[in-house]
């Protein structure tokens, strides 16, 4: 038997919806685990923990690169995404 594997889809959301679809629907394709920032909440640092556990815990983490850069997280100056 073949290893599942979890993939964390990561990159803005608003201007790669398209593209982090074909992502899950090659995961899933694939009899692997999509995981993915759409399901959490944004915000509290909470939330943060929560979805950097699931980045930790993936095997995967397939990074979608497009032209924005994305929300500034305030504690650090950068994009979530970054």
């Amino acid at each position: 038997m073949t290893k599942k594997l979890q993939v964390f889809v990561s990159s803005t959301f608003t201007d790669l919806q398209e593209e982090r679809q074909a992502a899950v629907e090659a995961i899933l394709k694939a009899s692997h685990i999509p995981a993915g920032m759409e399901l959490f909440r944004s915000g509290d640092q909470s939330q943060k923990d929560t979805i950097r556990k699931w980045i930790e815990e993936s095997d995967v983490y397939l990074l979608i690169l497009g032209g924005r850069y994305g929300a500034i997280e305030e504690t650090s100056g950068n994009s979530y995404t970054h």
